[in-house]
């Protein structure tokens, strides 16, 4: 006698397991930070040239938000808590 499933008793998962990327991180605007300060923080922390780090405080300015990096949650986790500590409003979320 077997006590190994046979192929029919094994069940396939209802789910499909989707990766846990990407996810964002997302400046807020701030009636505090200068425009200028901004994009500063965007090329210094991030390393973005002068042209895409004024796009992205644009974008912050005019839309009230930008995502300013994606990737895994660990990443975003560790963008927005340095964002913070430059003193600007981030938070991240899973991308919809």
């Amino acid at each position: 006698m077997s006590l190994a499933p046979t192929l029919e008793a094994v069940e396939a998962p209802d789910e499909t397991l989707d990766p846990d990327v990407p996810w964002i991180t997302l400046v807020w605007n701030d009636p505090v930070n200068l425009m200028s300060y901004v994009t500063y923080v965007f090329q210094t922390y991030f390393g973005y040239d002068r042209e895409k780090a004024e796009s992205l405080m644009l974008d912050v300015h005019h839309k009230g938000r930008a995502v300013v990096s994606t990737g895994p949650r660990e990443k975003m986790e560790i963008d927005t808590e340095a964002l913070q500590g430059y003193g600007l409003w981030a938070t991240f979320q899973k991308d919809i």
